[in-house]
């Protein structure tokens, strides 16, 4: 299990293991990803970066018109935001030294996980996750508790701190504690370092809690021993959806 699979499980069983069976493929936004990815690659190494831009160079340069030749407009702004993370004294202080793309696995409540952790510096007791946002502080709507919430909680990142956390310190036997460097999407990105002091460890522990408590039956439905749950409102789900009647007008969901 890896915090990624655990995350798609929690949104919808049936897209979840459609997609690792290889039977579906959802419809996504490339450039997404991949601008995340040049960030990452960037403070990974020289080569890593080379190597990405040299596999992705058909997404990243213009082929018409006057910028042709050119770095489309999303990726200048990730250059921006490398340049903002690069010339950030703390952020090269704290982030830069650890040893990049670690890969860790144990054990969580009886099943195998593995993680690849951004930069980890276990000489001095911590690891860091490096974040591409579009805006720091805009909120996110979350149904069970009624109210808006920070990207941190939103995206579960505090899930994947304790994941982490828990996975180094069973592969490398070192408790460190764990750091978010964050950069934004904005013209002019804004940076921010995040750390799970106080209310951050209640977030960590709530969120092995929830592993705990939903694993056994997404394993289940991972080894085809139950049937996945559709959760009937995601691109999987709704290929094909027939109604089977109405819905009453105050019971219609939102999120």
């Amino acid at each position: 299990m890896s915090f990624s699979v655990f995350k798609d499980f929690e949104k919808c069983e049936a897209a979840t293991l459609a997609k690792l069976k290889g039977d579906w493929e959802p419809t996504s936004d490339p450039k997404a990803l991949l601008v995340g990815n040049y960030v990452h690659s960037y403070f990974e190494s020289p080569e890593a970066h080379q190597e990405f831009v040299e596999a992705n160079k058909s997404e990243m340069i213009s082929t018409r018109g006057k910028a042709k030749g050119q770095l489309k407009s999303s990726y200048k702004v990730a250059d921006d935001m490398i340049k903002a993370l690069s010339e950030d004294d703390f952020f090269n202080y704290v982030y830069m030294p650890g040893e990049k793309e670690v890969i860790v696995t144990g054990e969580l409540f009886g099943h195998q996980w593995k993680g690849k952790i951004d930069s980890l510096c276990l000489d001095r007791g911590y690891f860091c996750d490096l974040k591409t946002v579009d805006d720091f502080h805009k909120g996110h709507w979350n149904p069970e508790l009624r109210q808006k919430v920070n990207f941190v909680e939103d995206r579960g990142y505090h899930m994947q701190a304790a994941i982490y956390q828990e996975l180094i310190k069973q592969t490398f036997g070192i408790d460190c504690q764990p750091y978010i460097f964050g950069v934004s999407k904005q013209p002019i990105p804004d940076k921010i370092a995040i750390s799970f002091d106080g209310d951050g460890q209640f977030l960590m522990q709530s969120a092995l809690e929830k592993i705990k408590a939903d694993q056994d039956r997404f394993w289940r439905v991972l080894m085809g021993e139950e049937k996945p749950k559709r959760c009937g409102k995601c691109e999987y789900c709704r290929q094909g959806k027939q109604l089977a009647g109405f819905t009453e007008v105050s019971s219609i969901e939102i999120s």
